[in-house]
């Protein structure tokens, strides 16, 4: 009543709607101040579940996550985004199925679905518009197809995006200003301003990969100069066939100096970039993900040497660059964690208590 300024009796019925539809639950009650023990309730996580969807250009992750984005159960596999939608997506669901056989939840308890996908999307259709390393994928209606077996809402995104929010959750709860930047198949950033995910007008916010480098040879790209596939037919040893990323992380671990230079010219490439997106953005953490990112301090270093040389003295004076944190999980926390943001809106409680969504009745 202090907090909302409502009566009394329309304050006891929002909380009576809430505790019918298991978004709250009682809890123990209050110290007593004279007379009736005052009664309190908690949010209950519990309630339903959310699935989140993590899918690379190499790998699949599905999981099961509560409503504050704790993963519940999760699944993952080596997986090419390039076997095209159909047989895709129905892994996903399959594996959604199984994961929520296997903790004894309904498809009536999942809240809503959020899905990961290297490459651009349409946020507000769930759509990719071609994406250059998701054959078969532009245009493609994946809350359609993913809906013939789920109800519920399915809001899609690209992976770096959802990187970004997980990250930030596990890693970075304090932190509002913050850039993600992922260095694996493709490279990409994933935008934090004020506390809240930058999708841009159409979507397409922190698609640095497709950016030309400023002292590139011609028109070339990011993407072309520095990502894993870049790095591995720099070092290509008959100068056809490229290394496999896998294989530049193990030569660069054993100290093999070529492959050392290679990464570090990367991260070099990169940090043009992020130099410009840091002086413009002014973030207070900048966090290197993707399998480079995370396995190849050398790619960091190059980074770090071009950022703070070439941004603003101003940008740069409190500035983190660190190698991502949030662990294999982080793109099914943040698929989740939109899914929350969305699901648990105002507006979107306003339709689960009106009875559109029943939860369990044994939670």
């Amino acid at each position: 009543m202090r907090e909302t300024g409502l009566a009394r009796t329309s304050v006891s019925e929002r909380l009576n709607s809430l505790l019918e539809a298991r978004l709250l639950v009682p809890t123990s009650d209050g110290a007593s101040s004279g007379g009736r023990p005052p009664s309190r309730v908690a949010f209950n996580a519990a309630s339903r579940v959310v699935i989140g969807v993590d899918l690379g250009a190499t790998h699949g992750a599905v999981g099961l996550t509560d409503l504050n984005g704790e993963i519940l159960a999760h699944r993952r596999k080596a997986l090419e985004i390039s076997r095209g939608p159909e047989p895709v997506l129905t892994w996903v669901l399959d594996t959604a199925n199984s994961l929520l056989d296997e903790h004894g939840r309904s498809n009536e308890e999942v809240l809503g679905i959020g899905v990961g996908v290297p490459g651009p999307v349409q946020h507000s259709t769930g759509m990719p518009i071609r994406p250059p390393i998701m054959p078969g994928w532009d245009g493609f209606d994946i809350p359609k197809f993913m809906t013939q077996e789920f109800s519920q809402p399915v809001l899609v995104d690209n992976d770096v995006n959802i990187l970004a929010l997980g990250e930030k959750a596990a890693v970075w709860p304090s932190v509002d200003d913050l850039l993600f930047i992922k260095v694996a198949t493709g490279i990409g950033a994933g935008v934090i301003a004020g506390g809240v995910l930058q999708r841009g007008a159409q979507g397409s916010a922190g698609d640095i990969g497709h950016v030309q480098v400023p002292h590139g040879v011609g028109e070339i790209d990011l993407e072309t100069m520095a990502s894993g596939p870049a790095i591995g037919a720099m070092l290509s040893p008959d100068g056809v066939t490229p290394l496999t990323t896998q294989q530049v992380i193990d030569r660069i671990r054993i100290g093999d100096a070529e492959a050392i230079e290679a990464a570090r010219a990367a991260g070099r490439s990169i940090g043009e970039i992020v130099s410009i997106c840091v002086s413009v953005l002014n973030p207070t953490t900048v966090v290197i993900g993707g399998v480079m990112g995370i396995s190849v301090e050398e790619l960091i270093a190059g980074i770090r040497e071009v950022v703070y040389r070439r941004a603003i003295p101003l940008a740069t004076q409190h500035l983190n660059i660190v190698p991502a944190r949030g662990g294999q999980d982080a793109g099914i926390r943040g698929a989740a964690l939109m899914v929350g943001e969305d699901r648990l809106s105002a507006s979107a409680i306003d339709e689960l208590v009106s009875g559109a969504a029943q939860p369990r009745s044994d939670l």
